[in-house]
């Protein structure tokens, strides 16, 4: 009987865990309906999102536009928000590697699509739904790396900010070109961006649109590393053998590790308290904690 509550209890708890983390900033209170956005992104297509799950736990999700320098087309806001769904629910996961094909990381918006839906409240919604895929991106619970080569240019460079770090190659460069669009971000990274570098040094890289070349990412703390490989299969092979440092382990340990994390990040103090006591007991006389107990009988 009290293994059967526990169980009840872990599985609960985790449903909770995994609803608040799946919950939009925006909904129809706010103006905005998802399903028809959805229809009007449709319209222009191109480009895809693929994702592919490694063995060893870690992701990899490939922005698919070489043409266009990846630029997202509408059927590609579409295509990430599924596959951030399926990544939600991957059970076996740890790690993601976020990158673009044909050596660049992403443009931006493709314009064809900027300009079909230039009003106002299309604008809006599609920055909420971005707003909302980004976000849920961010929460996670896999330790994201985005892999930035060549050009991280506008919602690519946002992009990059919901990450949890940012690895570049050489001669790579992110930049927010937004002000020269005559905008500001719209996907939210204006505020990740605060939270990663500062608001002095946001404040700069948004009203200067300039470039941010590695040796000044890793100055600001926007990257980690600068990797040595400019090759599309080198660099990944990187990223993947530098995110693999944080990963060794049961899935279940990491993805509780990121949680709380987050909960830390995102919430008041006893919140964050509250998130890291239900996570602690999702793992706390689980097999990886009984096994190390095993392991280690003794303190030395």
């Amino acid at each position: 009987m009290a293994v059967s509550l526990w169980k009840n209890l872990l599985q609960t708890t985790k449903e909770r865990i995994l609803q608040q983390r799946r919950m939009s900033l925006y909904n129809g209170a706010h103006g905005y309906d998802e399903e028809l956005l959805k229809k009007k992104l449709q319209q222009f297509a191109g480009g895809s999102i693929n994702l592919s799950k490694e063995d060893n736990g870690i992701g990899i999700l490939t922005l698919n536009n070489p043409k266009l320098m990846n630029a997202f087309t509408g059927t590609m806001m579409v295509e990430l928000q599924e596959r951030v769904t399926e990544l939600e629910n991957w059970k076996d996961g740890k790690g993601l590697i976020i990158y673009g094909a044909g050596n660049t990381f992403c443009s931006g918006s493709d314009l064809n699509a900027v300009k079909a839906i230039s009003n106002s409240q299309d604008g809006m919604n599609m920055c909420m739904f971005m707003q909302n895929t980004l976000t849920r991106l961010m929460r996670l619970p896999l330790i994201s790396v985005a892999l930035v080569q060549g050009k991280a240019f506008g919602g690519g460079a946002e992009l990059t900010t919901a990450c949890d770090f940012r690895l570049m190659t050489p001669g790579s460069e992110i930049r927010f070109v937004h002000k020269h669009m005559g905008l500001v971000p719209g996907w939210g990274g204006a505020a990740r961006l605060v939270r990663i570098v500062g608001s002095g040094a946001a404040l700069q890289l948004l009203s200067g649109a300039a470039g941010v070349d590695p040796e000044r990412a890793l100055h600001l703390g926007l990257s980690e590393e600068t990797l040595s490989s400019s090759d599309e299969t080198g660099a990944l092979e990187e990223a993947q053998a530098w995110l693999s440092q944080y990963t060794e382990g049961p899935a279940t340990v990491i993805q509780a590790v990121k949680k709380v994390v987050t909960a830390g990040r995102e919430l008041p103090v006893e919140a964050a308290l509250r998130t890291e006591k239900d996570v602690f007991g999702t793992v706390w006389g689980g097999p990886a904690n009984l096994q190390a107990l095993v392991r280690r009988p003794k303190h030395k």
